[in-house]
């Protein structure tokens, strides 16, 4: 079996969605080997995001998935809306969905079935494909629905995790920069005869004002202790 394919990524594409489509690539290559008659799968995430990590096992699949993207019709918009797996037993002698069901008949797929997993704000497709009418039915109840459950809650757990790690290095740099922030307002109070809170505001003002962050302004505030800077603090701090 080929290599599973991502589909749906930017170029450049961030750490952020190239996690969770190898979570993707995994789930499909997996399902697709462990249920009978499948010719292949795809799967994709899909939240509040512009991104939509996605991967097939094959890359005829990709225009199945575009299909129904582009169109709002098929069995994964259906899946989404319903929360519930959709079944084509037979696209053959199905009428719903035409555009999917052109593409789908062209690539030779005769039947699908695509299940939803909502996780936290999120929801995993995994859609599987057979070249036999009829020959997914057991799907929603067999190896591949674990899988799929599986790879949901391991993405929201992978996000949570990388959240985590932004609010530790965050809280990192705060407190790094919070000296030289301090040091900073020391210099500003006494300058403009000001309380801390005021000359906080000076620098964050200047930090706004000139888009720079706020502890690259106190390290030139610092650096000049001040001087040069009279008329600037000045007029900023009315």
């Amino acid at each position: 079996m080929p290599e599973p394919e991502h589909v749906g990524l930017p170029p450049g594409d961030s750490p952020e969605s190239a996690l969770p489509a190898r979570r993707l690539s995994q789930l499909v290559e997996q399902a697709a080997r462990c249920t009978s008659d499948c010719c292949g799968a795809s799967s994709m995430v899909l939240d509040d995001g512009a991104e939509r990590p996605a991967a097939v096992t094959h890359p005829d699949l990709a225009g199945l998935v575009a299909v129904q993207l582009r169109s709002g019709e098929g069995p994964i918009p259906t899946a989404l809306e319903r929360g519930e797996p959709v079944d084509a037993e037979d696209l053959l002698r199905d009428e719903r969905w035409p555009d999917y069901r052109a593409v789908a008949l062209d690539a030779g797929v005769r039947s699908s079935v695509t299940l939803p997993f909502r996780r936290s704000g999120l929801t995993v497709t995994l859609s599987l494909y057979s070249f036999r009418a009829g020959a997914l039915g057991d799907v929603p109840h067999g190896p591949a629905h674990a899988l799929g459950d599986l790879a949901a809650t391991c993405i929201v757990r992978d996000r949570s995790y990388r959240a985590a790690l932004t609010e530790l290095d965050q809280l990192g740099t705060a407190l790094r920069t919070r000296p030289v922030v301090d040091q900073a307002c020391g210099i500003v109070m006494h300058v403009l005869g000001c309380d801390a809170e005021a000359a906080f505001a000076v620098l964050r003002r200047i930090s706004q004002g000139t888009n720079r962050k706020l502890a690259e302004v106190a390290s030139v505030v610092v650096e000049k202790r001040g001087r040069g800077l009279e008329r600037e603090l000045v007029s900023l701090s009315g």
